[in-house]
């Protein structure tokens, strides 16, 4: 068997993470709630979303950012509606963002079944994430992801095209026989198209909007969209069946 490069995205791809900050969104929005009265829900999530997305754009995915983005939408109202912006407040919203980096994360569902298939398959697997190096490790360490990819786990907190071509470089990649695995159009899919190797989207079933761009690029290899992890191995089995009739 034709053995592959495949780099797999780690949150919301091989396991949880955007559910557990729609749950700490909602508790926040409900403790501004009670203390913003004449706010909606909807108005709360939105103003903390904009102001997370140019924080991400300034400094971005490093964990340090979202209890910071909760403070700000505190104090953007405080000021809004010239109320006294009161430390204390600051402070537990700080505490309730900290809480989402703080909880055991969960894999998806045959995560270990097929990263052990694939590795029985001799296929090369590589991590390449998003985040902050003590935040993610810490995940990684906690689902024992350590046997499956070892020292080949790229951790960037500005997660795009050139990131993605620097983690080619460094591994030596043959766009041809390199796939990128991963739920986000953004910070997956777009830039493994973008160079030019074949991409693999699993959409999760709790998106983050950071996450939805067009994909206008048109691929060099292949692009597939599935809806589960158990879909890969049939895929990469495929491919190298036609791979090798096409070298016959």
């Amino acid at each position: 068997m034709e053995k592959l490069t495949l780099i797999f995205d780690l949150d919301d791809t091989l396991i949880h993470c955007n559910k557990y900050f729609r749950d700490t969104i909602n508790q926040f929005a409900a403790q501004m709630k009670q203390w913003f009265p004449e706010l909606t829900i909807q108005q709360i999530k939105q103003m903390q979303l904009e102001i997370d997305m140019k924080s991400i754009a300034e400094h971005g995915l490093h964990s340090s950012r979202f209890p910071e983005s909760l403070a700000a939408t505190y104090l953007y109202f405080s000021e809004k509606y010239n109320q006294s912006v009161e430390q204390t407040k600051v402070d537990e919203l700080r505490r309730i963002g900290q809480g989402v980096f703080e909880i055991e994360v969960q894999p998806f569902p045959h995560m270990y079944e097929v990263l052990n298939t694939l590795r029985q398959d001799g296929h090369h697997l590589f991590m390449y994430t998003g985040g902050d190096k003590a935040n993610q490790n810490r995940k990684i360490v906690q689902l024992e992801l350590e046997a499956y990819f070892g020292k080949r786990v790229f951790i960037y907190e500005h997660k795009n095209s050139e990131a993605l071509r620097q983690v080619l470089q460094t591994i030596k990649a043959d766009p041809k026989k390199t796939w990128m695995i991963g739920n986000s159009l953004k910070t997956d899919i777009r830039p493994a198209l973008e160079n030019g190797i074949n991409a693999i989207h699993i959409p999760s079933p709790i998106e983050w909007s950071y996450n939805n761009v067009k994909i206008d690029i048109a691929p060099k290899g292949e692009f597939l969209t599935v809806n589960s992890l158990l879909d890969l191995p049939r895929i990469f089995k495929t491919h190298n069946s036609r791979y090798n009739e096409n070298v016959v």
